[in-house]
C-alpha cells in the first residue's frame, strides 16, 4: 500500500502534509509501502491509496479518520 499527499505549497500546507507523512509512518511502520509527498498548488490537500483518493480537501481535516481509513484497508 503506498500513499500519496498532495499538498498545496503556495498555500504553506507542506507543515500539515509532513505531520501526517509522520503520523502515517509512526502508527503503521513497514505496514505500508511508502508514503510520498507530492507538491502542488491551487488550494489542493489530498490523501490517496495507491491511486484512491481518501481525504480531499474541503472535507474537515482528522488525521484520526485517515488513520482508521489506512487500518481498515490494511
Amino acid at each position: 500500500m503506498n500513499i500519496e499527499i498532495e499538498y498545496c505549497v503556495p498555500c504553506g500546507y507542506l507543515d500539515k502534509a509532513a505531520d501526517a507523512q509522520n503520523t502515517i509512518l509512526a502508527t503503521f511502520g513497514e505496514q505500508v509501502g511508502g508514503v510520498t509527498l507530492k507538491p502542488g498548488n491551487k488550494g489542493v490537500f489530498t490523501l490517496r491509496i495507491d491511486g484512491t483518493v481518501i481525504y480531499s480537501k474541503p472535507d474537515e481535516f482528522r488525521i484520526e479518520d485517515i488513520v482508521d481509513t489506512i487500518k481498515a484497508q490494511l
